[in-house]
């Protein structure tokens, strides 16, 4: 297993960050771990759709969907004793407006897993706001079930004047509704820390008939129109002052530089106006008509000068239109284009992934090279392998083992030695094992069976069931023969009564051999009964049939499974970047 390497970067004088990956409720996190002041960029997709559950999807040696498939988790809030205490956390801190907020919600909606949700958010929230830097902004990605609610929230944590933008991003092509409009829209409210937050703008190609209906005019230099430099209405300040002979004042208007001119052309937008229009003028983008007539000047833009549209806070994938834009073969929004169902390369399997094209556009706009970047809620990791192939440092957190054991593994697939991080949380060592497994069984299990390489977990039947199976590790041992081992994991007291049961299920399954992995040393009777149960012939050899493994031994590499050469990837494979070369969008 990948566990822990580090990857120190500059992150401002002589302080070094780590790329870091947390395993556990990222609320304690949070709190022990994240300083004061210390992220760039937040972006969160907390979970909330009741009675939805979510899966990881693995892939059989045929390349096929297998029909063992893994609960992630349960995308399911409930009123419980946790969110009681979340309530009572937030109404007891220092936010009174974030609590006055909150008491107001459960007087509207009650005991219900929405006001469980709302509760659990707003702790989290407001820690996020703490470890953000005073030029940090957050990111939060929902869905219109609770996006109003969220807003309200956010307002009460940052203030209802850092609210910057509701983006909307049409996350499928169609949901078809007989009774109401097809929903197809995801909701990202962007909200500032404060007002000298950092923001890159963004740019889009045009699409071809706007250049057609534009760019009409033509100079030695190339096409252009013109366009004002100046806005409807007075002002008394310095925009509404003379400036070369021209008053703005006169004609009812005010000076006004375009904030894509300002973008394109390096020109310092702290400047005032009037030495915005120097700028402009010194570059020979001015046309200037007489002195005296009820004129104002105006600016050449030139279409090969011109980054294109500012990106707007709809972000919507338009399918079937490439071709309309110029001078790209994209179609519309392309690089944040939702994921197909099947066959999408980038897909491994959690219903709820993100593009990655989604992120790369967040972080591009919000963050610098060598940036943290945090996802608190990271899932398969797309945030933190846009965060990578943009050269951002990155903190990912999530409550699920099986996550971080994905994300280890995408982003080793997807750049290999280049990435270096450090995992916390998983344990190293057989008295954090022993924690885990009295603190969640289930977790304990999933993380043991990925000590066993190239084994994915395995549930089968009704929710909850012992099929006697934790575990498979698909195998060919030879020319297209495929064979598998079963993986039985136990955290608790163990006897001879469970290999006797694994040998049953090798039987049931036909399986080539059987991996018992043991929290606590096994008995003599226990290895006794496993050597009774002789060899499997392969290809490779004669391998013990029933092979006893403890979770010490495996942690300290002493012990490992006998099985003949695997060729199988339990998860779906990230495709490999070409490159790490801190690549961005068109800024």
């Amino acid at each position: 297993m990948f566990r822990v390497c580090s990857f120190f970067v500059k992150a401002g004088g002589d302080q070094l960050v780590t790329n870091k990956l947390y395993y556990g409720d990222n609320l304690p996190i949070l709190r022990d771990h994240i300083a004061d002041g210390s992220v760039d960029l937040v972006y969160l997709d907390p979970p909330f759709n009741s009675n939805a559950t979510y899966n990881v999807l693995f892939k059989a040696p045929s390349g096929e969907q297998s029909q063992a498939q893994i609960e992630a988790f349960d995308d399911t809030w409930h009123w419980t004793e946790a969110a009681e205490n979340a309530y009572w956390e937030v109404l007891h801190g220092p936010n009174t407006d974030a609590a006055r907020m909150l008491e107001a919600m459960r007087g509207f909606l009650g005991e219900n897993d929405m006001m469980a949700y709302l509760a659990m958010m707003a702790i989290r929230l407001i820690e996020l706001h703490r470890v953000l830097k005073p030029t940090g902004s957050l990111y939060l990605h929902c869905d219109p079930t609770a996006s109003h609610y969220l807003k309200i929230l956010l307002d009460a944590v940052f203030g209802k004047d850092k609210f910057l933008n509701e983006v909307i991003w049409r996350r499928t092509g169609s949901h078809n509704n007989a009774k109401r409009f097809g929903p197809i829209h995801d909701v990202i409210l962007f909200f500032q820390k404060s007002n000298s937050y950092r923001h890159n703008p963004v740019f889009r190609p045009y699409l071809k008939g706007h250049v057609d209906s534009y760019f009409k005019k033509a100079d030695s230099k190339g096409q252009y129109w013109t366009n004002s430099i100046h806005g409807a209405g007075v002002r008394y300040g310095a925009s509404g002052q003379p400036w070369r002979g021209y008053d703005p004042t006169a004609v009812g208007r005010h000076w006004a530089v375009p904030s894509e001119l300002v973008v394109a052309f390096g020109i310092d937008p702290e400047l005032p106006q009037h030495e915005k229009l120097d700028a402009l003028a010194d570059l020979g983008l001015i046309d200037f008509p007489p002195l005296g007539s009820p004129s104002l000047p105006t600016y050449r833009q030139y279409l090969h000068s011109s980054p294109g549209l500012l990106l707007q806070d709809i972000w919507a994938y338009q399918p079937h239109t490439r071709g309309v834009l110029y001078n790209s073969d994209q179609a519309i929004d392309e690089d944040v284009r939702w994921l197909t169902a099947q066959g999408d390369e980038e897909r491994l399997g959690y219903r709820t992934q993100k593009p990655q094209g989604l992120l790369e556009r967040i972080i591009s706009a919000s963050s610098n090279p060598g940036d943290v970047v945090l996802d608190p809620f990271c899932g398969c990791g797309t945030t933190v392998h846009a965060a990578q192939k943009l050269g951002r440092q990155w903190i990912g957190i999530d409550v699920t083992h099986l996550a971080i054991s994905l994300i280890e593994r995408r982003l080793r697939d997807a750049f290999g030695k280049e990435v270096q991080f450090e995992t916390i949380g998983v344990p190293k060592d057989i008295g954090a094992a022993r924690d885990l497994a009295t603190r969640d069984k289930h977790e304990f299990e999933k993380w043991a069976i990925t000590l066993i390489p190239d084994a994915q977990p395995f549930r089968g039947g009704r929710k909850g069931a012992d099929t006697g199976i934790d575990g498979i590790v698909y195998m060919r041992t030879a020319k297209n023969v495929t064979d598998k081992a079963i993986v039985e994991v136990k955290g608790g007291g163990v006897s001879v009564d469970q290999i006797h049961k694994l040998k049953s299920v090798i039987e049931r399954e036909k399986a080539l051999v059987g991996l018992f992995v043991t929290l606590e040393p096994p008995t003599k009777p226990m290895i006794a009964e496993a050597a009774a149960a002789g060899f499997a012939e392969t290809a490779f050899g004669r391998i013990p049939r029933i092979q006893i493994l403890t979770i010490q031994g495996l942690l300290e590499f002493r012990e490992f499974a006998r099985l003949p050469a695997v060729d199988a990837s339990a998860f779906r494979k990230a495709p490999k970047e070409k490159s790490t070369d801190q690549g961005a969008l068109d800024l």
